[in-house]
């Protein structure tokens, strides 16, 4: 089989790549440069997914190519990155809301447009295969659902709830189910370059504001409950559904964030009990594993990837979007990030929350 392996430089792309070739495949490896030389954002030195620093990951992805006799292509992708994923980051924490960046790149970019880059390139292939921690299968209704990875503490399904049944068709999750430590000492064995390359979870390697690249605008941190005004703020932007530190103002009580209002340039604070969401609405709701459900259904729920899936009702509304009650409550459940729906391994589908209640 001809696979192309979206390679990142870290040691699971890596691995998967090495695992492809030595059961026989036709591998080559592809990635995307994200980061130009003439960006208009300064970035930092830790490693992150973007960042001044990127050439070193694809510098590391094409020594493992090298190494393993495998063709290496870098495709440029900066101008759709900067336009679909920092863009849209912006305009996210501008209208007050919490943006998912990884949920956004995986469907557009990273399982879109770079096998479709490849696919241009002249570069015919069978499947595409990452290194996610997830698992895709063909279910009993023909269609491609997605699971979660053997190793619970690992697994990035959450952030694949986006992707598409035409991406999933050639979709494959080599290290689904292994464990990390397993995928570290097989790369040993491979004699890989990245096998003790630390993990990077980071969007971004700079200060996120410098993305959203606003001038400090002045205005009222409110007391929920009274409407009190109860310090001051430079920017709503800078502030999260949930947040307790770094609030700059003084309670003889404990106070989070739980609003933040874009319209009237307000940061709302109140008391812990009002993060501890028990309700939330969805919309662009993208069913994966099922077609959209007609009728209300219990199942489990996500609002974050480490997040461990709590019991909820879902209750889907005529015009597409759902509702969602979770007695059990979920801490700070934000406006703009991707609420998943999971029945035990099996991620059902996934939309963006609008709205959230204690």
């Amino acid at each position: 089989m001809k696979i192309i392996v979206g390679m990142s430089g870290g040691v699971d792309s890596s691995t998967v790549t090495a695992l492809l070739k030595s059961q026989g495949h036709e591998v080559i490896g592809v990635s995307m440069t994200l980061w130009r030389p003439d960006s208009p954002f300064k970035g930092g030195e830790k490693a992150a997914c973007y960042g001044p620093n990127e050439h070193l990951s694809t510098e590391a992805a094409q020594a493992v190519c090298q190494a393993l006799g495998v063709p290496f292509y870098a495709f440029n992708c900066s101008h759709e990155y900067e336009e679909w994923v920092i863009g849209y980051f912006r305009q996210e924490y501008l209208a007050g809301r919490t943006p998912n960046p990884c949920v956004r790149c995986n469907a557009t970019l990273k399982f879109g447009m770079l096998p479709e880059m490849a696919r241009r390139a002249g570069i015919d292939y069978d499947a595409f295969a990452t290194g996610h921690y997830a698992r895709v299968e063909k279910g009993e209704n023909g269609r491609f659902r997605i699971l979660r990875a053997a190793d619970q503490a690992k697994d990035q399904s959450y952030f694949l709830c986006r992707l598409s049944q035409a991406q999933l068709a050639r979709q494959m999750f080599p290290l689904g189910g292994m464990h990390k430590p397993e995928v570290r000492e097989l790369a040993r064995s491979f004699g890989l370059v990245t096998a003790e390359r630390p993990d990077s979870q980071d969007f971004y390697s700079g200060d996120t504001n410098e993305l959203i690249g606003e001038a400090d605008r002045v205005g009222d941190i409110v007391e929920a409950e009274t409407g009190k005004v109860l310090g001051k703020h430079t920017g709503y932007w800078k502030y999260t559904i949930g947040q307790r530190k770094g609030l700059g103002v003084a309670s003889t009580q404990p106070l989070y964030v739980t609003e933040i209002d874009a319209c009237r340039n307000r940061v709302v604070l109140g008391r812990q009990e009002a993060v501890r969401h028990h309700w939330l609405s969805a919309d662009t709701m993208n069913w994966v594993s099922m077609e959209a459900p007609t009728q209300p259904l219990e199942c489990q729920l996500k609002v974050r990837s480490v997040q461990v899936p709590v019991p909820c009702l879902l209750i889907p509304q005529a015009d597409g979007t759902c509702m969602a009650d979770f007695p059990q409550g979920i801490y700070a459940v934000a406006p703009g990030q991707a609420a998943v729906f999971y029945d035990g391994d099996v991620l059902l589908g996934g939309g963006f929350i609008t709205a959230a209640r204690a």
